[in-house]
């Protein structure tokens, strides 16, 4: 069972890229680096609700 996750920026907070995950394998929330377009950097992006 696979579910769409929203990933945020840590710094300003801004949803920048959605992906999904497994829901089986994964319970806990998604944290990549990834790059943000308003920040022009690479950043800590979370999963949110």
């Amino acid at each position: 069972m696979r579910k769409k996750a929203v990933l945020a920026c840590s710094e300003c907070k801004s949803r920048n890229y959605t992906t999904d995950k497994n829901m089986q394998n994964q319970a806990v929330r998604i944290e990549m680096k990834k790059f943000c377009k308003i920040c022009k950097t690479h950043t800590l992006h979370q999963e949110t609700k």
